[in-house]
Parts: C-alpha cells; sequence; structure tokens
C-alpha cells in the first residue's frame, strides 16, 4: 500500500506540474495571441469577400513545408492546403487549398468562401463519408517576423462533393497547439500530442483525445500503462488489426536559464484496447526488429496498400560547441505491424538497368549467390556524407543515405553503368525535412520540403511519383529550382507594412533589388553554363574585405566546392 500511495503521489505531482507550466506558458502568451488575433482577423475579413466558388486552373503551388496533402477518396486528386514559406525576412502563411489530378497532371486553385484562417503544422484527414470530408484541425499562424506563434485550436471539415468549408465548434477538445498528428480510426479521429509556443515559453503534450464524427462530440482518452512522453512530429498510425502506432518524434527539454536541449525521440507504443474491454485503452511500449530509421525530426508518414506504414527523410540536428550540423535524410522505411518489424525501401531500378546488369553478371561458384543473399540482409544502409562551410563558419553537412544493397538492389560491378539507357542518372528527391506525402492507387506522392544551407532556408515545390508495388524508380512530375528563389539577408528593422502584406501570403513574391549576386558563389566567380542549376551549391567560406584566397585556400575551396556538386549530383 506505500508503494503504491507513492506511486501515485508522485503520478499526481507529474500531473499538478505539467497543469501548471501549461497555466504559465498560457499567461504569458495570451498577449503576443491577442496581438495575433487582431492581424488574423484581418485576414478572415479578406477572405469572407469571396461569395462564390472559383476554380482556376494554374500552375503548380509556391514553394511550402508543413502543408497537408490528402488523397481524395473517391476521385484521383490530391488536395493540398495550408504550409508555410520563409525568404529570410518574412514569413507567409497560407490557406489557399489545391487540387492536383493525377490523370491530367494539372493543378487548379480552389477558391472556397470563409475558409480557414491561414495555417501551418495542422492536421488534416479524410474519410468517406458524404462524398468525402477533410477535417482538420489546429497549426499556427506566425507573425511576419516569425517571432510570434497563434496556436489553433479550432475544427474544421471540407464537404469535398460541395466544395463548402465549416467550422465545426465543440467543447472539451484539445487546447491550442501545432505539430500534433490525427488518424482516422472507425468513426472517429483520435489526436495525440503536439506543442504550444510563446516567445519565452513552450510545452509539449502527450496527451490523447478522440472526435466522434457520429456525434460532433470530443472525449479525452485516459489509457492505462506508460505512454510517450510528450512531443510533437512523431508518426501515428493504424494497424490492420485496429491499434494505433507511435514512433519518434522532438522535443526540446531545458537544462538551464535560456538553454534548451532538443530531444529526437525513437521509441515505439502501441496503442489498443484492454483484454476483454472495448471501453479503455492500454498503451504498451514495443521494441521492433529489422533495419530501424536513424534517430531524426521532420519526417514525413504516409500508408502504403498493404497497410505497412512508410517513413521518409527527415533532418537529424546535431549541436557541438562550435559548429551546428544538420544532416538532411532522403531515405524511405516502412514499418510492418503485423511482424513489428522495419525494412529499409530498396528501389529496383529501370527494367532496363536490371537486364543489363543481368547480362553482364559473371558466371559465379555454384553457392556464391546464396551466400551472396545471406550476406546482403545484414548489411547497413550505406551513408555518404560531405561537408561545407558557410559564410559564419558553420559546418553544412549533405547526408544521403542509401538503402543497403541486396538481392533486388545490388550495387554495379566494376564497369558497369549506375545510369539507365540514355546515361540519364537516377531520379529522386533530394535530402529534405517536412514534406508532404500522399498514397492514390498503390503511388506514393511527395511534395515540397525544406533542406538548409549554412544560414539559409531552401523551401521546396517538386512533386515525385514512386511505384509501391513496382519499387523501381522515382519519376519527377514538377522540379523544382532552389536558385530562383528569393532570399533577403536580415535587416534590423522592416516597415509595419511590409510585415503585413508578408505574413498575408498567397502571392507571388518578386525581387525588387535587381539581380542578386548568388548568395553561394564568390564575387565574380560564374558556374560553368552546362552545369544544372540544381546541382550549383557550394557554401563559400567568408574573407576579411573580400581578398582573394591564397594557393592553400584555393585547393581547400575546391574541395569544397566539387564535394557540393557531387552530393547534388548523388541526390537528384
Amino acid at each position: 500500500m506505500g508503494k503504491k500511495g507513492k506511486k501515485e503521489k508522485k503520478g499526481r505531482g507529474a500531473e499538478k506540474t505539467a497543469a501548471k507550466m501549461e497555466r504559465k506558458v498560457s499567461k504569458r502568451s495570451r498577449k503576443e495571441e491577442e496581438d495575433l488575433e487582431a492581424l488574423i482577423a484581418h485576414f478572415q475579413t479578406l477572405d469572407a469577400r469571396k461569395t462564390q466558388i472559383v476554380e482556376t486552373p494554374c500552375s503548380p503551388p509556391s514553394p511550402r513545408l508543413n502543408a497537408s496533402l490528402s488523397a481524395h477518396p473517391e476521385k484521383d486528386e490530391l488536395i493540398l492546403f495550408g504550409g508555410e514559406y520563409f525568404n529570410g525576412q518574412k514569413t507567409f502563411l497560407y490557406n489557399e487549398l489545391y487540387i492536383y489530378n493525377i490523370r491530367k497532371d494539372t493543378w487548379t486553385k480552389v477558391e472556397i468562401p470563409n475558409p480557414p484562417p491561414r495555417r501551418c503544422a495542422h492536421q488534416a484527414v479524410v474519410v468517406p463519408q458524404g462524398g468525402g470530408q477533410l477535417w482538420v484541425f489546429g497549426g499556427e499562424f506566425a507573425s511576419p517576423d516569425g517571432e510570434q506563434f497563434y496556436h489553433y485550436r479550432d475544427l474544421w471539415v471540407l464537404h469535398l462533393a460541395t466544395r463548402t468549408w465549416e467550422q465545426i465548434r465543440s467543447t472539451g477538445g484539445p487546447s491550442g497547439r501545432s505539430g500534433h498528428r490525427m488518424v482516422a480510426w472507425k468513426r472517429q479521429l483520435v489526436l495525440f500530442g503536439g506543442f504550444h509556443e510563446s516567445t519565452r515559453d513552450y510545452i509539449y503534450y502527450n496527451d490523447l483525445y478522440a472526435f466522434h464524427l457520429d456525434t460532433f462530440t470530443w472525449s479525452k482518452l485516459c489509457p492505462s500503462g506508460t505512454g510517450p512522453t510528450p512531443r510533437s512530429g512523431c508518426q501515428m498510425s493504424v494497424t490492420p488489426q485496429g491499434s494505433i502506432i507511435i514512433y519518434g518524434g522532438y522535443s526540446k527539454q531545458r537544462v538551464k536559464k535560456d538553454v534548451d536541449k532538443g530531444i529526437q525521440h525513437s521509441d515505439m507504443f502501441l496503442l489498443k484496447f484492454e483484454e476483454g474491454r472495448e471501453d479503455r485503452w492500454m498503451w504498451t511500449r514495443i521494441s521492433p526488429s529489422g533495419a530501424k530509421p536513424t534517430p531524426r525530426s521532420g519526417f514525413s508518414v504516409a500508408v502504403a496498400p498493404n497497410h505497412q506504414t512508410l517513413l521518409f527523410g527527415g533532418v537529424c540536428d546535431e549541436e557541438e560547441e562550435e559548429s551546428l550540423e544538420g544532416d538532411f535524410l532522403n531515405d524511405l522505411h516502412f514499418y510492418d505491424a503485423a511482424r513489428n518489424r522495419w525494412f529499409a525501401g530498396q528501389l529496383k531500378g529501370p527494367r532496363s538497368e536490371r537486364r543489363r546488369r543481368r547480362r553482364g553478371r559473371k558466371v559465379e561458384p555454384e553457392g556464391a549467390d546464396e551466400q551472396e543473399h545471406e550476406g546482403a540482409g545484414a548489411q547497413e544502409p550505406l551513408q555518404v556524407v560531405r561537408e561545407v562551410v558557410a559564410d559564419d563558419g558553420t559546418v553544412v553537412t549533405i547526408k544521403q543515405v542509401l538503402a543497403a544493397p541486396g538481392p533486388a538492389a545490388r550495387p554495379p560491378s566494376p564497369g558497369e553503368d549506375s545510369t539507365d539507357e540514355g546515361g540519364s542518372p537516377a531520379v529522386g528527391p533530394s535530402p529534405r525535412s517536412n514534406a508532404m506525402l500522399a498514397v492514390k492507387h498503390g503511388q506514393l506522392y511527395l511534395y515540397g520540403g525544406m533542406f538548409e544551407a549554412g544560414d539559409r532556408q531552401v523551401t521546396l515545390s517538386d512533386l515525385y511519383c514512386l511505384d509501391l508495388h513496382k519499387m523501381e524508380e522515382w519519376t519527377a512530375l514538377v522540379e523544382t529550382d532552389p536558385e530562383a528563389q528569393e532570399w533577403l539577408e536580415e535587416t534590423d528593422s522592416e516597415e509595419d507594412s511590409e510585415e503585413a502584406e508578408g505574413a498575408e501570403g498567397g502571392g507571388d513574391e518578386e525581387d525588387e533589388g535587381g539581380e542578386q549576386q548568388h548568395p553561394w558563389v564568390t564575387p565574380g566567380e560564374q558556374f560553368a553554363d552546362s552545369l544544372p542549376r540544381t546541382e550549383q551549391y557550394w557554401v563559400k567560406p567568408a574573407r576579411p574585405d573580400n581578398a582573394r584566397p591564397d594557393a592553400e585556400e584555393e585547393r581547400v575551396l575546391g574541395i569544397a566546392r566539387a564535394s557540393a556538386i557531387a552530393a547534388f549530383h548523388d541526390s537528384t
């Protein structure tokens, strides 16, 4: 009894501490959220002027991350909503709605009266009821300078058949947050985690809520057992057996005053009903086998046709005393809940390449092939790592993870060509985080995301497709030119009118300052015209007064330049 009593008191103490921290964060953030509410209300007034549905064929959407990409339950369409973009000085938030027609390979911008306010890092879930519904909860709005945040706690539904937005007002739901995860489970929307951040404080959540689609009511779930610690950006998916999986995620922890430490979680939990009871959930920590993903944040998640959960990319930030290394990834992993096992996604390559490899394969002694297959299963994923140095001395690590070679993806032997018959390098999405994924008819679609190069954030607008049944190669549907993006260096102050315009979002941003020197090229230095723009990524180290380098420095710079170009050759 004594031990049990102590445990109960400890649990209640932790709950009180969490509640106290939440009240503290709420109080400090209330003032800044009130300031942002006025800006949000202004934008809603502009949206209210729209009185009819307007569908306009358009070019692909502008670069963005932390949007939502969803597959229409009945049509061959993808639905893109919201997102954010940062140009170095201003943060742009969107509430635009785009429809991508898969068969026609065309984009349409759909303007609907009274849409949700501009947001990013929300969650969107599609259900088939009523001709298809897109449910959206939460997310955040940021001030133009990116220093203040407003976290939504609203719930919206887009009726796809009638092209109408509806806000669902129901009490008892989650607090305002972003970075949470939400899935459709039977006739419910189940929501987990997320975070709330103000200028000086933050709080991460591990609470669990269910929204009932029949009654339009919220309920807070209190499972038994030890569940995940507070986090955001995790993997949340429903298994074929009807359970829910939580994997990974990110959180911050304050180690001392004004010093925070980021935590990249790599644990996994199973949420299911207790034995013999279908009214009470329970948490169980599980340890899957197989080729587990390396710890990371900002990864993207979708569900494959065989009910396996797939995970793409992300970033691993490693903080050291004198450098910050950001390892952006573009690897693919699959989790099989039935076997509780991770698998590395291995692409077989084009059929023409596989035929050439078979023709060029030498005759091997009997049993050699069997030994090779056995050894391949134990190999770890290959990592290609290159480093360059930014203007401020920051070490930028460009890291690409390649699946370990196996029977279906044998590395080329000496003399074999790694390209297809046309001599073109393999196509695929470059390393990135916070991309958007959706699966339709066994095809995986990947849109946008971002990576960093020194102090610059490169936001992407490309679209790729991968046949998950064949697992041969990526197809580029929309290609992006990161160099064409505007990037403005930080200034000490900006006029309020410019800030309001920047936060509104949805418009095309143009550089009015004339042609700018490429931020990654030394003054007077240019790349050969034959080099694709997507490979023009060399980060120059700073030199006093723009002095020319000596011979040794020229040699080092040449190595850095060549490494950066080679890295992007590998990733494109």
